[in-house]
């Protein structure tokens, strides 16, 4: 096995999340994603998603959150519950999130034992919404805190960055990960924009930089360059973690950022840097938003090849 080659996950119960057909976060989002990976990197590896046990996801979740995703029942023919006007859960919903959580535990996993440098895990429903009892924005558990929690509480690791790029605040990754010694949360988001949080800085470990609708490139990199990335680089992480998010691309429907594939392969490399620099390469990314299917097919390619 080549550990500087990006390994991918995925699971085909990922697919079986059906919120609905006027839904924009549907199936077609993880083919267009898998399709245009395959397509691109036929030489990159790909694994099967475990699924996440109930021992990690407490780490991060409230029994209550849990038994509504994971223990409601569906005759065949139910439609999907709404746990809001925008979150729903169905019969495949808890067997999808189970395994988009534990994607990004294999993950972590497989970089910090050596066996890969880098992951990319192409999973749904996303995750950084999903606070500690309450799923909301098309969320129903919080991959990327479970994979951070996992990377401290399994791993011993001190220094855990999670780095947040998609077009909204990750408020429930703010959440959950508040007043944690060992993890920072850094965040660049569209304002105003649902969930309307992010506004100012929290927890002490947290770092946000609002962009105002229509911001574009330069706007966008010199959020980076001069206050995420100097923060990012200061922490000398021991493992970076990526809540990517491709709804910032001009062509998304949900959102007003205008920015282009180059964008995301522009803080990639640059995050990529930070990570070799300080983590011995150690970088696990997880798909969030992005719901334009070209938009989306063709950021992710650009973010995964600067992974790569």
């Amino acid at each position: 096995m080549d550990a500087a080659r990006v390994h991918l996950y995925t699971h085909p119960a990922c697919l079986g999340h059906v919120p609905g057909a006027a839904h924009v976060e549907v199936p077609a989002r993880l083919e267009a994603v898998t399709g245009a990976l395959s397509d691109a990197f036929p030489g990159l590896p790909w694994h099967s998603a475990p699924e996440a046990t109930r021992a990690q996801l407490l780490r991060v979740h409230d029994p209550s959150l849990l038994a509504l995703v994971l223990d409601s029942r569906f005759a065949e023919g139910d439609p999907p519950m709404h746990l809001d006007p925008d979150t729903v859960v169905g019969p495949g919903s808890a067997g999808a999130a189970l395994r988009a959580a534990g994607a990004g535990i294999a993950a972590v996993d497989a970089v910090i034992a050596g066996g890969a440098a880098r992951a990319f895990c192409a999973v749904r429903p996303p995750g950084h919404h999903a606070g500690h009892s309450t799923p909301m924005g098309f969320c129903l558990l919080n991959n990327v805190a479970v994979a951070a929690a996992h990377a401290v509480h399994g791993h011993g690791l001190s220094r855990v960055a999670i780095v947040d790029f998609d077009v909204h605040h990750g408020n429930g990754t703010q959440e959950i990960l508040a007043g944690e010694p060992s993890m920072l949360y850094l965040s660049s988001h569209q304002s105003p924009l649902f969930p309307d949080t992010g506004r100012s800085d929290g927890g002490g470990n947290a770092l946000n930089r609002l962009l105002a609708p229509g911001t574009g490139s330069s706007g966008f990199r010199q959020a980076w360059d001069e206050h995420l990335l100097p923060a990012l680089h200061a922490w000398r992480p021991q493992l970076v973690l990526v809540s990517a998010g491709f709804d910032g691309h001009r062509l998304d429907p949900l959102a007003d950022l205008r920015l282009d594939a180059d964008d995301f392969a522009w803080l990639t490399t640059r995050i990529r840097a930070i990570a070799d620099r300080h983590a011995g390469g150690r970088l696990v990314s997880t798909l969030e938003g992005g719901y334009s299917l070209p938009a989306l097919a063709e950021a992710v390619t650009a973010h995964v090849g600067a992974l790569a």
